[in-house]
């Protein structure tokens, strides 16, 4: 056979495979007529109103979930403003502690000398109104005598070695005072723990 009979050869055998396929397509389109052609009016409809429920049930879903999930961020952003609201003055008061550390060291010094008590006297009255003033903005004082160590308010510097079982693991001593501001620690006490 020469090329050209065997060219002629491969494009009759290529029409015959489409026109198999176009056959096999006619078939399928020829039942899937007769499927709707068998279904009534009736079975038409239910079927339309079963896949209507379906969407609306789909929708429905959606919608609930949409309205859970605003809400659950409504109550969130209102906790946060509250939040905000309760603790906003914690820098300015952060910024202040310094000073209070100023104030509780010069009462010790002045304690200690006879020739300052009126100034003593003065100076615990500013100490004891200005303290009183925190106390009304949420400050706390974190209290470390005797208290056993925890690492939520307490900040080790140090582990002093002590004889009596009993101190062991307890704070000995406070370096630096530590201070909470409506439950939250804002500073840790900075204490020397028997060891």
């Amino acid at each position: 056979m020469s090329e050209k009979d065997k060219e002629i050869q491969e494009e009759n055998n290529n029409v015959n495979i489409d026109v198999e396929n176009v056959d096999a397509a006619n078939e399928e389109g020829a039942t899937t007529e007769q499927e709707n052609v068998e279904l009534t009016a009736e079975e038409q409809l239910q079927k339309e109103l079963d896949e209507a429920n379906g969407k609306i049930a789909s929708l429905e879903d959606k919608y609930l979930r949409q309205v859970a999930e605003f809400d659950n961020y409504r109550k969130r952003t209102i906790k946060e403003k509250a939040e905000l609201i309760k603790n906003g003055g914690e820098r300015a008061i952060e910024s202040i502690l310094p000073v209070l550390d100023d104030f509780e060291r010069a009462l010790n010094n002045m304690a200690k000398d006879e020739n300052a008590a009126e100034i003593l006297t003065g100076i615990e009255l500013i100490y004891n109104k200005f303290v009183g003033i925190l106390k009304q903005n949420g400050l706390q004082k974190i209290e470390t005598a005797g208290a056993e160590f925890n690492t939520d308010f307490h900040e080790a510097i140090a582990l002093i070695p002590t004889p009596d079982e009993s101190l062991k693991g307890k704070v000995l001593d406070c370096v630096q005072a530590g201070y909470t501001l409506n439950d939250k620690v804002i500073r840790h006490a900075k204490v020397a723990v028997g060891e």
